[in-house]
């Protein structure tokens, strides 16, 4: 569109220099004739001219300006360094690796409890955290015997305690929005593994940094909405945050083997949710 413009304000101002006294009449059409029979005022004529001129002379630098816009082409972003998180200093334990797990009866949840079943020489459960889920929520305490528990749902406490009463080991059981905090805080813990859905998630993630966990976030969300207050608070607290799921797992696992310099662009095929 652009330059369509200013072929047409060219064209226009060729015009002006060829036809000047078609273009002024056609400008100055109500201009009246004087007694002696004078087409046009020498001063009037001039003034037009002038006045078109600068019209033309305007709409030139306008498009010049548009057009210098136009062509100007971002550049491509800075290379990555090479390396996916920086490395805090090792925080040592005792055993098989402490973790807490924030919506453990979800999916992400289960797939981590898998994986602990799997490696108990590995990793060990200090403290559970799950929505509504009573039962299922009963079954894994059984069989990790973590010492925390949480039930965001506290009308279901009662209901919980029933489910817990013949179990060998009882743990401490915190309901509500402070009891998931409590787990993702938990000091015995190093890693928190945050499997919550949606903006819920947010809380116990900024606990558990601020606490010096390590996060293995499974929670998009949290990243999505408060990612400009997240990601200074972890590195302020010399915290890791690991992608532990879905798309940000993907590309996290690809950059482990790049050389520096070697990425400049990810693009996310079919990607829904929150990277929609």
């Amino acid at each position: 569109p652009f330059h369509f413009w200013q072929q047409r304000s060219s064209a226009m101002a060729l015009k002006v220099a060829s036809f000047p006294g078609e273009l002024s009449s056609l400008l100055d059409s109500g201009t009246t004739r004087s007694r002696r029979g004078a087409a046009f005022r020498p001063r009037q004529h001039q003034h037009q001219l002038s006045k078109v001129d600068f019209t033309f002379q305007r709409r030139d630098k306008r498009a010049a300006y548009l057009r210098t816009c136009c062509s100007m082409q971002q550049g491509p972003p800075p290379a990555w360094p090479g390396r996916a998180v920086a490395e805090p200093e090792r925080r040592s334990w005792e055993g098989p690796k402490p973790i807490s797990i924030v919506g453990s009866t979800g999916s992400i949840g289960t797939q981590t409890l898998d994986i602990v079943a799997e490696n108990p020489d590995k990793f060990r459960v200090v403290a559970l955290a799950a929505g509504s889920n009573v039962t299922l929520l009963a079954d894994q305490v059984k069989t990790f015997k973590p010492k925390l528990v949480a039930v965001r749902n506290e009308s279901l406490l009662n209901e919980l305690k029933e489910a817990l009463a013949g179990c060998e080991e009882m743990p401490e059981i915190i309901p509500g929005e402070q009891g998931v905090i409590e787990v993702a805080r938990h000091p015995d813990a190093v890693t928190v593994v945050t499997g919550i859905v949606g903006c819920a998630g947010l809380k116990p993630t900024v606990a558990a940094i601020e606490a010096g966990k390590d996060i293995a976030l499974a929670n998009k969300e949290t990243l999505i909405a408060g990612g400009p207050f997240v990601l200074p608070l972890a590195h302020k607290h010399n915290v890791k945050i690991l992608p532990a799921d879905s798309e940000h797992s993907a590309i996290f696992q690809c950059i482990q083997g790049l050389s520096e310099g070697s990425l400049r662009r990810v693009i996310l095929t079919a990607s829904g949710g929150a990277f929609r």
